[in-house]
Protein backbone atom coordinates (compact mmCIF):
# COMPACT_ATOMS: atom_id res chain seq x y z
CA UNK A 1 0.00 0.00 0.00
CA UNK A 2 1.38 3.64 -0.96
CA UNK A 3 -0.20 6.92 -0.13
CA UNK A 4 -0.64 8.94 -3.54
CA UNK A 5 -0.12 12.36 -3.32
CA UNK A 6 -2.11 15.04 -5.85
CA UNK A 7 -2.65 18.75 -6.19
CA UNK A 8 0.64 19.69 -6.68
CA UNK A 9 1.49 21.99 -9.71
CA UNK A 10 2.89 25.40 -11.14
CA UNK A 11 1.85 28.86 -9.70
CA UNK A 12 3.48 32.37 -9.38
CA UNK A 13 4.55 34.01 -6.25
CA UNK A 14 1.56 34.48 -3.67
CA UNK A 15 -0.91 32.01 -5.24
CA UNK A 16 -2.43 28.88 -3.71
CA UNK A 17 -2.05 25.16 -4.17
CA UNK A 18 -4.01 22.36 -2.03
CA UNK A 19 -2.64 19.21 -1.89
CA UNK A 20 -4.19 16.01 -1.11
CA UNK A 21 -2.90 12.66 -0.19
CA UNK A 22 -5.04 8.87 0.32
CA UNK A 23 -4.02 5.58 0.66
CA UNK A 24 -4.23 3.13 -2.70
CA UNK A 25 -5.80 0.44 -0.61
CA UNK A 26 -6.75 -0.52 3.35
CA UNK A 27 -4.20 0.35 5.58
CA UNK A 28 -4.02 0.04 9.52
CA UNK A 29 -5.07 3.11 11.93
CA UNK A 30 -3.13 5.81 11.53
CA UNK A 31 -1.86 7.72 13.90
CA UNK A 32 0.36 11.12 12.85
CA UNK A 33 0.14 12.10 9.34
CA UNK A 34 2.48 14.55 8.00
CA UNK A 35 3.95 16.31 4.45
CA UNK A 36 7.38 16.56 4.04
CA UNK A 37 9.03 18.43 1.39
CA UNK A 38 12.28 18.07 -0.47
CA UNK A 39 13.80 20.49 -2.92
CA UNK A 40 17.05 20.29 -5.59
CA UNK A 41 20.30 19.31 -3.82
CA UNK A 42 18.53 19.51 -0.37
CA UNK A 43 17.43 16.74 2.05
CA UNK A 44 13.77 16.19 2.79
CA UNK A 45 12.36 18.37 5.38
CA UNK A 46 9.47 18.24 7.67
CA UNK A 47 6.95 20.33 6.77
CA UNK A 48 3.99 20.05 9.05
CA UNK A 49 2.33 16.70 11.46
CA UNK A 50 -1.53 16.15 12.46
CA UNK A 51 -2.39 13.35 15.28
CA UNK A 52 -5.98 11.85 15.16
CA UNK A 53 -6.65 14.22 17.46
CA UNK A 54 -6.07 16.99 14.80
CA UNK A 55 -3.12 18.41 17.08
CA UNK A 56 -0.69 20.40 14.76
CA UNK A 57 3.05 21.32 14.26
CA UNK A 58 4.58 22.98 11.29
CA UNK A 59 7.75 23.77 10.11
CA UNK A 60 8.95 27.92 11.34
CA UNK A 61 9.11 28.33 7.59
CA UNK A 62 5.59 27.55 6.55
CA UNK A 63 3.66 28.95 9.87
CA UNK A 64 0.72 31.09 8.99
CA UNK A 65 0.57 29.95 4.97
CA UNK A 66 0.30 26.70 5.33
CA UNK A 67 -2.77 24.52 6.86
CA UNK A 68 -2.68 20.72 7.52
CA UNK A 69 -5.75 18.81 7.64
CA UNK A 70 -7.23 15.29 7.63
CA UNK A 71 -10.41 13.39 7.10
CA UNK A 72 -9.78 9.94 9.11
CA UNK A 73 -12.79 7.80 7.87
CA UNK A 74 -11.22 8.41 4.24
CA UNK A 75 -7.87 8.12 6.03
CA UNK A 76 -6.91 11.24 3.89
CA UNK A 77 -4.73 13.86 4.85
CA UNK A 78 -4.39 17.75 3.15
CA UNK A 79 -1.83 20.96 2.99
CA UNK A 80 -3.55 24.15 2.04
CA UNK A 81 -0.45 26.37 1.08
CA UNK A 82 -1.25 30.28 1.05
CA UNK A 83 0.99 32.98 -0.32
CA UNK A 84 3.27 30.37 -1.64
CA UNK A 85 6.80 31.49 -2.18
CA UNK A 86 10.05 30.42 -4.35
CA UNK A 87 11.28 28.78 -1.81
CA UNK A 88 8.36 26.31 -1.53
CA UNK A 89 9.48 25.10 -4.64
CA UNK A 90 10.26 21.35 -3.68
CA UNK A 91 8.66 17.90 -4.52
CA UNK A 92 5.68 17.13 -1.51
CA UNK A 93 5.55 13.70 -0.11
CA UNK A 94 2.77 12.48 2.53
CA UNK A 95 3.73 10.55 5.37
CA UNK A 96 1.61 8.28 7.85
CA UNK A 97 2.36 6.35 10.94
CA UNK A 98 0.35 3.85 12.60
CA UNK A 99 0.06 3.07 16.42
CA UNK A 100 2.59 1.52 18.47
CA UNK A 101 3.14 -1.29 18.24
CA UNK A 102 2.54 -2.15 14.56
CA UNK A 103 4.79 1.47 13.91
CA UNK A 104 4.56 0.88 10.00
CA UNK A 105 5.39 3.95 8.05
CA UNK A 106 3.73 4.89 4.86
CA UNK A 107 5.00 6.96 2.18
CA UNK A 108 3.60 8.68 -1.06
CA UNK A 109 4.84 9.18 -4.08
CA UNK A 110 5.15 12.87 -4.05
CA UNK A 111 4.34 15.97 -5.98
CA UNK A 112 5.75 18.56 -7.62
CA UNK A 113 4.93 22.10 -6.28
CA UNK A 114 6.37 24.85 -8.27
CA UNK A 115 6.34 28.26 -7.30
CA UNK A 116 7.90 31.31 -9.82
CA UNK A 117 8.61 35.28 -9.28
Amino acid sequence: VQLQASGGGSVEVGGSLRLSCAPSGSVFPLNVMAWYRQAPGKQRELVATITRAAITTYADSVKGRFTISRDNAKDRVYLQMNSLKPEDTAVYYCNANTYPPRDMTYWGKGTQVTVSS
